[in-house]
């Protein structure tokens, strides 16, 4: 019985080791962990039996370590949009060039799109239209609720366009994500301030298949070496994040 053990704890561990069989391992590796437990009250040798117990408890724990592995890698999957980006017609030279002669992957904080890119989740097209860095007089003139940003602070504003073109039949309101990150690597997303932009984006009207809409987000950052930030956005909550150039 020992060899019986033996032999199906190593089919057992085969199948414990494949996505697509898991489950065979998971019946043959209990199987083959009894089969050795018993063997052991039996005569003959117990060399079989010792080698099925340790095999069959390791592909236990191998079967294991797969299936979180998949399960991880569907989650991921599943809550993850690929984004792509289409570069304007005459996009600007500037210092991120020498950032993509060096092989900096596009779309990265070290080699951000230019402004005008166009950047494209499954549902969404998002493009960026212009960012002003020092938007304070404008952001502070919209509407009386919004405070004077901070000592050594100012506030930015981003023109947005978004076209929705998924084909939910229920449609879907815009829900991309921005940020601005300093040369030091510190996150500024605009929540603590709540500031009304002029011509704020509306994110809560709900879209359909080809419709578009535009708009701006204000956002309080450091003043000093304002330029040399990035944008972090998300064309919508499950998109991968891409940088933008603010300059």
């Amino acid at each position: 019985m020992g060899i019986v053990a033996f032999i199906i704890a190593i089919v057992g561990f085969i199948f414990g080791c494949i996505p697509g069989a898991l489950i065979m391992g998971w019946i043959l590796l209990p199987i083959a962990f009894l089969l050795a437990i018993i063997s052991f009250f039996l005569k003959g040798g117990k060399g079989f039996s010792i080698s099925a117990l340790i095999l069959s408890v390791v592909g236990t724990i191998v079967a294991i370590l797969v299936f979180f592995f998949v399960v991880a890698s569907s989650v991921d999957d599943a809550f993850s949009d690929d984004v792509s980006a289409e570069a304007p017609a005459e996009e600007v030279v500037d210092e991120a060039g020498d950032a993509e002669e060096a092989g900096a992957e596009e779309g990265t904080r070290e080699n951000p799109y230019a402004v005008g890119t166009k950047i494209s989740s499954e549902n969404w097209d998002m493009t960026i239209t212009n960012v002003t860095l020092d938007a304070t007089d404008e952001v502070l003139a919209e509407s009386e609720l919004n405070e004077t940003p901070d000592s050594g602070n100012q506030y930015m504003m981003i023109d947005v366009e978004m076209t929705y073109t998924g084909d939910a039949p229920d449609g879907e309101m815009p829900m991309a994500t921005f940020e601005y990150v300093s040369a030091g690597g510190n996150t500024f997303d605009g929540l603590d301030d709540m500031v009304v932009a002029p011509n704020a984006l509306d994110t809560l009207e709900n879209m359909y298949n080809g419709a578009s809409t535009s708009g701006s987000i204000a956002i309080q950052i450091p003043s000093e070496d304002a330029e040399a930030g990035v944008l972090a956005v998300n064309p919508d909550m499950l998109a991968d994040k891409v940088y933008v150039a603010v300059k």
